[in-house]
């Protein structure tokens, strides 16, 4: 694969993160308006929050682009994998956080010169891992809801 399917590549991780999608909501999106105190709200003991999908999604993209470029691991601005601890973080800046991993990543696959199975699947899993967490924050947020208005009666 070379010039055309990596643009291909790149529309598709747009469109997962931040340009419109016909399925609804990409992972961007899908944070837009959610406060500090929404976004550390976990739907059950042992459950997610949307913060804590947001530092995960921030983490892969830097995984993916660390794969594609060969870079030495333990360059994340948190430290851990996958999943981390929320206390003491700032949610604002834990979505910045999020941005510029996808620009890293964006960049790194756009300085692709060619791309062969195995590369293609794991930037196609990268977009696909953004819709997915954008459809289980998308839940999260109505969970919520329907939990605070139990909470009132």
């Amino acid at each position: 694969m070379s010039g055309p399917e990596i643009a291909v590549l790149l529309r598709l991780l747009e469109e997962a993160f931040e340009k419109q999608a016909w399925h609804g909501p990409n992972l961007k999106g899908s944070l837009r308006g959610v406060t500090a105190a929404q976004a550390a709200w976990a739907p059950g003991p042992g459950r997610h929050s949307i913060w804590a999908l947001a530092l995960h999604a921030a983490y892969w993209k830097y995984a993916v682009r660390r794969r594609l470029t060969g870079e030495k691991r333990g360059s994340f601005p948190v430290t851990g994998s996958n999943f981390f601890p929320l206390e003491g973080r700032d949610w604002q800046s834990d979505c910045r956080l999020l941005t510029e991993q996808h620009r890293q990543l964006r960049a790194a696959v756009a300085g692709l010169d060619r791309v062969n199975a195995k590369t293609e699947r794991l930037i196609r899993g990268a977009a696909l891992h953004d819709i997915y967490h954008a459809g289980q924050i998308t839940l999260i947020k109505r969970l919520m809801r329907q939990a605070a208005l139990h909470t009132e009666h």
